[in-house]
């Protein structure tokens, strides 16, 4: 297959760029201005991203035929005067917006939380979307929960694909979930691997249900509490998925959430939310743990990144634009 070109923009590190290159596509830019970040996407593709993308002129940016970002939410400050995408002026979304203006990529393939949609009473959904189609491009956007694509992970994000107005793309369809029996037994590391020592949590108000599952299920599954049961002090089986993982968070749990091994609630370790991240078996870590959290909480999920742009890619071949 020819491939395509893309930059990878809020790169992080490099979830979007796994995904598009497995498919067989090119990197010719990426950046961003997290130092931590940018060591672990240098420790996993050779080079260092550039830096602050407000600072990067368009122009020194390559030609691209995909734009990639996993932008900020941030509120929009409208004048009401409806000037286009100056109206996004002060937020990292209208970095997106001017290279895209400047380059015309024929795809951009977007991504943030799920409470993007209601961000802002709905109205920063709402502006996005205008502010794309404005630009020249056909906006399609969806939610998708990871659990239902493969990845033991309840993670729950809203992803844009747009197409650049003139191409015949006016409709377009995210892919169908799989629901493929996976669970979060399936990820784990070795029972006896000695890196999971310091992560189990043995306190006395520890409470578990009475009856555990015996049936997988392709979302969290909660057995227990730790003292009152707040958000990071939950606990649940492997036998279902692990929540949303988080770059934030407080609780015995935090970041991770708590489930039970061995009798034993304990978070997981760093390799453990490669897996639940769907990034590649060999990825490099960065060598702090709490980072490494951090990262994979800011993260998407490589499985489900891939399977979008696999049907992005059938669009583009119903039009002859890209060679198959």
């Amino acid at each position: 297959m020819a491939g395509l070109s893309f930059i990878d923009l809020f790169c992080g590190i490099g979830g979007f760029r796994f995904a598009l290159e497995e498919l067989g596509h090119t990197c010719v830019f990426s950046s961003d201005d997290d130092p931590h970040a940018q060591k672990t996407y240098s420790l996993n593709f050779g080079e260092t991203p550039c830096g602050d993308l407000t600072e990067i002129e368009a122009s020194a940016i390559a030609s691209h035929d995909v734009l990639c970002a996993g932008f900020p939410c941030q509120p929009f400050s409208i004048s009401g005067k409806q000037r286009g995408f100056e109206d996004a002026r002060g937020t990292l979304l209208y970095h997106v917006l001017r290279i895209a203006e400047f380059h015309q990529p024929n795809v951009l393939f977007l991504e943030n939380v799920k409470n993007y949609g209601g961000h802002d009473g709905g109205r920063t959904l709402a502006t996005t979307v205008e502010l794309l189609e404005r630009l020249g491009y056909d906006c399609h956007h969806a939610i998708l929960n990871a659990s239902r694509y493969g990845v033991p992970q309840k993670r729950e994000r809203i992803y844009f694909v747009c197409f650049r107005k003139g191409l015949g793309l006016a409709e377009f369809s995210f892919p169908e979930p799989t629901d493929e029996d996976v669970a979060l037994e399936d990820v784990l590391l070795p029972p006896d691997d000695p890196r999971l020592e310091e992560l189990y949590v043995d306190r006395p108000d520890t409470f578990l249900a009475a009856e555990m599952p015996t049936q997988r299920a392709l979302r969290p599954l909660r057995v227990g509490t730790i003292s009152k049961g707040g958000q990071g002090e939950r606990i649940y089986s492997v036998k279902g998925h692990s929540v949303t993982l988080s770059a934030f968070g407080g609780g015995v749990g935090a970041k991770t959430g708590m489930y039970l091994v061995d009798g034993l609630p304990r978070r997981l370790h760093p390799e453990e939310c490669r897996r639940v991240m769907s990034f590649p078996a060999g990825f490099k870590l960065h060598p702090k743990r709490n980072v490494c959290y951090k990262q994979f909480g800011n993260s998407v999920a490589v499985k489900v990144v891939r399977s979008i742009f696999a049907s992005a890619e059938n669009a583009l071949r119903s039009k002859n634009l890209l060679v198959a």
